[in-house]
């Protein structure tokens, strides 16, 4: 007896924070025309740092959230010391990708459900100097409620009442590609049907850049220029830039988007998640595991090579990383690999940590959605190891079908989503 088929799952709504500012449509009119949002750091003393540029995010505040979805009130304290970094990230594009969907009130089988690699980092880093330098008499006593990973989703559920489960998965750089893609199973089992997906990170922070330095995982070398700093795929990269931001999407059942009259970005048609079991950074060279994970989205979604229009790369600008994932579509797309073009979001926004998987899809539904699609900035030589369509420096219009959207992170994790346009 065969099955029922699972209800398609689509994108509804859109909610941003990035390098550029708040809002969805700030941060498209910069991706799409190949902005660079990497500045010099200015929040804090770097001079004795190996890498002095990140692309950060200006100030926020809820007044921006209550701005972009036209409400004038918030459930939440707004209080912007009561949260952290990333939940104030995460709770402004949240409200926006709600609203975007259409939704005013919270639904009866909605939730959320996010990915965050660092969660409240940033209240960790300051608290604790407080602890050492002072012995704690500055010490807010909401260090701990409002610093640990899980309050972040928390935040976003007393923002906007959704009653459902408040998850936050954390899995490195993979995390809000995961979260994505787990959401998407609620949805298709019939559990839930609308939530608030994404990736929130707030890292540019002292002990992050002091740390990748150490690493020597971060650029050192275009300090003097940093908008020249991210170069995924070219042959004078040197490492990637700490980026930081929120990315959330409203995921609901498609059938219920259709009948209510709503926006569709993209259809999520395939999922797939592996991990190399190699190193704590490094990436597997023979990227074995990242062709398994890259077929297996495929096969779930059921689309052959020939029908990808569009991937959106990993691309994190560092050497190792870009000759890889590069060498693993080429095996995966085969003849096709030369003509199916590609892009680095994170030649422009730098890389997000847990929050770059959702920043991909986000970039790869609204280039459906607009015909557009986003360049790879700063190709200017391009590394022969590196040798597929990257989009080099300007936009191209095009229509597609199906993408796919590459996540890879330390601990050897690898994720791909497949998106599909809605029909």
């Amino acid at each position: 007896m065969s099955l029922p088929a699972q209800p398609g799952v689509v994108i509804t709504g859109i909610g941003v924070v990035s390098p550029f500012g708040v809002g969805r449509e700030r941060f498209w009119h910069h991706v799409s025309r190949g902005c660079s949002g990497t500045k010099a750091i200015t929040q804090f003393d770097v001079s004795t740092y190996p890498s002095q540029v990140a692309a950060w995010v200006p100030p926020v505040s809820m007044d921006d959230a209550l701005a972009l979805d036209g409400d004038n009130q918030h459930n939440g304290r707004a209080d912007p010391k009561r949260y952290s970094r990333a939940a104030l990230f995460g709770v402004v594009a949240a409200r926006e990708a709600w609203h975007d969907a259409g939704l005013r009130v919270a639904e009866p089988r909605s939730g959320v459900i996010i990915g965050s690699g660092g969660g409240g980092i940033d209240v960790g880093e300051t608290q604790y100097e407080d602890f050492f330098t002072t012995g704690g008499k500055h010490v807010t006593p909401y260090a701990i409620a409002i610093g640990i990973c899980g309050m972040v989703s928390s935040e976003i559920s007393i923002s906007l009442g959704l009653r459902g489960m408040s998850h936050v998965l954390s899995c490195g750089c993979t995390s809000s590609t995961d979260a994505i893609g787990y959401a998407t199973s609620l949805i298709r089992s019939g559990e839930y049907d609308v939530l608030l997906s994404g990736g929130t990170d707030g890292c540019v922070l002292p002990g992050m850049m002091f740390g990748f330095g150490r690493m020597r995982a971060v650029s050192t070398h275009y300090n003097d220029r940093p908008a020249a700093a991210s170069r995924p795929f070219d042959r004078g990269r040197d490492g990637f830039v700490l980026g930081e931001g929120a990315w959330m999407v409203t995921l609901e059942r498609e059938d219920r988007a259709i009948a209510r009259g709503a926006t569709r970005y993209a259809r999520i048609e395939g999922y797939a998640s592996t991990c190399d079991a190699y190193h704590r950074v490094q990436m597997d060279p023979d990227g074995l595991e990242i062709v398994r994970c890259i077929e297996t989205a495929l096969a779930k979604a059921n689309r052959p090579v020939e029908e990808i229009g569009y991937i959106n790369y990993h691309g994190t600008s560092t050497q190792l990383n870009d000759a890889v994932e590069s060498r693993c579509v080429r095996r995966v797309f085969g003849r096709h690999a030369d003509m199916v073009p590609g892009s680095s979001t994170k030649s422009m926004i730098g890389h997000p940590q847990g929050a770059s998987g959702a920043a991909g899809v986000v970039t790869t539904a609204l280039a459906m959605t607009t015909g557009l699609l986003p360049p790879t900035i700063n190709l200017d030589d391009p590394d022969p190891a590196c040798d597929m369509d990257f989009i080099p420096r300007d936009p191209r219009p095009a229509v597609i079908d199906a993408a796919l959207c590459n996540c890879l992170g330390f601990g050897s994790k690898n994720s791909a989503l497949v998106l599909g346009r809605p029909s």
